[in-house]
C-alpha cells in the first residue's frame, strides 16, 4: 500500500525556518518523483518543489526559489522540505505527492495532475 506521512509542520513566526518531512512506503521511490505542494484557504493548491530520485532533479516555483531546499534521506525515504524566511502570506497546509505506479526516469513537475498519490497534509501557521 502507498503511503507518503507529511510531518514537521507548526507555528513560525515571519522570517523564520522550517523543515518539513515526507516519509513514503510501499513503493520503490527511484522512479517516482515526490512533490510538495500548498493550500493556503480560500486559495488553489499550488506547486512548490519536487525532486526525482532517479536522476537527482529538482525544481521550485519561482515564489520559493532561494528560500525552500528540498532535498531526500533514501535510507530513511524520506524527502525533506527546508523551509526559510518564511513570509506572512505563506501559512498553508503542506502536501507532498507521488505519481504511482507510473514512473518518470527525469525530471519532474510541480502541476497538480501529475501526482495520484497525497499525504495528508502537515499545517504550516505564520503568526508574530
Amino acid at each position: 500500500q502507498v503511503q507518503l506521512v507529511e510531518s514537521g509542520g507548526g507555528l513560525v513566526q515571519p522570517g523564520g525556518s522550517l523543515r518539513l518531512s515526507c516519509t513514503s512506503s510501499g513503493f520503490a521511490p527511484d522512479y517516482h518523483p515526490i512533490g510538495w505542494f500548498r493550500q493556503a484557504p480560500g486559495k488553489e493548491r499550488e506547486g512548490v518543489s519536487c525532486i526525482n530520485n532517479n536522476d537527482g532533479t529538482s525544481y521550485y516555483a519561482d515564489s520559493v526559489e532561494g528560500r525552500f531546499t528540498i532535498s531526500r534521506d533514501n535510507n530513511k525515504n524520506t524527502v525533506y522540505l527546508q523551509i526559510d524566511r518564511l513570509k506572512l502570506e505563506e501559512p498553508a497546509v503542506y502536501y507532498c505527492a507521488t505519481d504511482w505506479p507510473a514512473t518518470t526516469i527525469q525530471g519532474c513537475a510541480l502541476e497538480e495532475s501529475e501526482y495520484n498519490q497525497w499525504g495528508q497534509g502537515t499545517q504550516v501557521t505564520v503568526s508574530s
